[in-house]
């Protein structure tokens, strides 16, 4: 197999993944081909998952206090 491209950003990588799931539908690619881009999928996969965790920890919210406001960290339990 061939080495792989390094890891894009966020948006590279969920736009690459769709791409790559829908070349995989198509059913026109060879086993190797299937295989590498599979492989790529995975990764692209990690990479968005790791980045959605990241930013659902930095979240912060803004919380009225008496008329003033601070911040407070995103609480998971918190989603609606």
């Amino acid at each position: 197999m061939s080495e792989l491209p390094p890891l894009p950003d966020f948006e590279a990588a969920l736009a690459e993944l769709e791409q790559i799931v829908s070349q995989m539908e198509s059913g026109q690619q060879t086993l190797e081909e299937a295989m590498s881009a599979f492989q790529r999928g995975m990764e692209l996969s990690k990479l968005c998952e790791t980045g959605l965790k990241e930013a659902e920890q930095r979240v912060e919210r803004l919380v009225a206090d008496n008329g003033t406001y601070r911040v407070e960290p995103f609480k998971p339990s918190e989603r609606s």
